[in-house]
């Protein structure tokens, strides 16, 4: 006897949930990973799921820039290094101290397969005549991004990948824009250290949900 058809919906549903729960429960952030490349069409899979997420008006304001390990990328991390280093200069960090946090960033740029970096533009947004209403919108763009670089990471947890998102490029964004001759109005947010992983990743303590949350 077949199973009716309300009846193999609502297993495959429940298959489903536990397989996305499973997923995001098993996430790690990962920072080292194997030497092999990842292949072209497996990191466009995973930038397609991440263009499917949620966004402001649907106008979608991500914009992505994949490095492979090569010369540009090396150039690249060079300038973000030179202005990190300025930075910490300004604030009186030491400089043992200053050049153990700049090659500790340097290291996890330039050894992972696959940088993805993550910006957001403005171009397709709502425009208003006011401040208030304006930093609303580009708020509402930076969620969106934000929502697309989730989907991201999940995907790549669901490709066999490892990531991690490191927010370097927001503390360096006209090096970025200049350095890969990218349009003025891509505001860089981050990036997503991308590769097959060789290691587990630290398991992270979480809020419970009592703490985060209230009810009413």
């Amino acid at each position: 006897m077949q199973d009716s058809p309300g009846f193999g919906v609502h297993h495959s549903m429940d298959a489903a949930a536990k397989a996305f729960h499973r997923l995001i429960h098993t996430r790690r952030s990962i920072r080292h990973f194997q030497p092999r490349p990842v292949p072209e069409e497996l990191a466009r899979r995973v930038l397609s799921a991440a263009c499917r997420a949620p966004s402001a008006h649907n106008r979608q304001p991500w914009r992505f820039a994949v490095l492979a390990q090569g010369t540009l990328r090396q150039e690249l991390v060079a300038r973000m290094e030179a202005q990190w280093r300025r930075d910490l200069e300004a604030d009186g960090m030491q400089p043992g101290r200053i050049e153990a946090t700049v090659a500790r960033g340097r290291e996890r740029l330039l050894r992972a397969p696959l940088l993805v970096l993550v910006f957001l533009t403005m171009a397709e947004m709502d425009r208003y005549p006011d401040a208030r209403r304006q930093q609303a919108e580009h708020t509402m763009a930076v969620q969106s991004v934000a929502m697309a670089g989730a989907l991201l990471l999940l995907a790549a947890q669901a490709q066999g990948l490892g990531a991690c998102w490191v927010c370097a490029p927001l503390f360096a964004p006209q090096v970025v824009r200049e350095t890969l001759g990218l349009p003025e109005g891509w505001e860089a947010q981050g990036a997503v250290l991308l590769g097959y992983p060789a290691e587990e990743g630290e398991k992270k303590s979480r809020c419970s949900l009592e703490e985060v949350a209230v009810w009413f």
